[in-house]
Parts: structure tokens; sequence; C-alpha cells
């Protein structure tokens, strides 16, 4: 049985590594936040981020990982109802400041649930076959965030 949790663990590596890049952006909100950076400095890396970076593991985990344990299953619904709830914390242009805590706040949490709790439960549950499949399918998203240039985050006092 242990083999079995080691190697489930195994797949979902890549997986886990990019909650990590995710909490790395939350931290970087919440310190540009508690510094106060121009919201519209924050906001705009925000953006970035999610078009290049949170689009892509949303949608991966909703076509390789949620099929797992169904579209009917709890954790997933909850999981689906963040992905939503976010994408429209995302599209918000007005009050800015508050919808940034609230970003970095969901974010947080809401990786804690999947690592915890939702993929505690797809270890249990998938087949070889399922395994496979993600491991075919997913391929780590190279996160690279050189290319912005605006690192309010590296400025700041500690």
């Amino acid at each position: 049985m242990k083999k079995k949790n080691h190697k489930a663990n195994l797949k979902l590596t890549p997986l886990i590594e990019e909650h990590d890049e995710v909490v790395l952006f939350c931290e970087r909100i919440r310190e540009g936040l508690r510094h106060q950076v121009d919201d519209q400095r924050i906001k705009a890396y925000v953006d970035w981020f999610k078009t290049t970076y949170l689009n892509p593991h949303f949608e991966m985990e909703q076509t390789l990982v949620f099929p797992i344990l169904g579209d009917q299953n709890v954790r997933v619904r909850r999981a689906m109802a963040n992905h939503r709830r976010l994408e429209r914390l995302f599209a918000k242009d007005t009050d800015i400041h508050k919808t940034l805590h609230k970003i970095e706040e969901e974010l947080t949490s809401y990786i804690g649930f999947e690592e915890r709790i939702l993929y505690n439960e797809i270890r249990g549950l998938a087949s070889p076959g399922q395994w496979q499949e993600i491991e075919n399918g997913h391929h780590q998203l190279p996160f690279n965030d050189a290319e912005w240039k605006d690192r309010f985050w590296e400025d700041l006092d500690p």
C-alpha cells in the first residue's frame, strides 16, 4: 500500500510544484499590499500571472484530474466553485485593493484544500490508467516570470 501511495504522490508532484508557484504569487500580492505598492501595478501582475499560469493550470485540472472523481463529487464541485469564484475576482475592475486581498486569500485557502483534501481523495481512487493519462497529458508549466518587468516585490523593504 505504501508503494502505491508513494507512486501516486510522485504523479502529483508536478501539480504540487505548480502550486508552489501560486503560493509565491500570493506572497508577492500580500507583500505588495502590505508595503502599499500601487494597486494597479499589483493588478497588472495578477492579470499576467492568471493568463500565463493559472488559466492553463486550472484547465489541466479540469480536464485530467477532476474527472477521476467525477463532476458530482462534492470536492470536485467545491473546486469548480472555487475556480469560478476566482475567475470573477480576477475579472473585477472595481475596488481593486479589496479584490487583490480576496484573490490572495482565496488562492491560499484553495491551494490548501486541493493539496490536503482533494488530491488525497484522488490518490486513493485513481487507477493506474488514470495516472498514466495525467502523466501523458500534463506537462508541467514552465514558470518564468523574468519577462515580467515590474518586479515590485524586489523593491520592498523588509
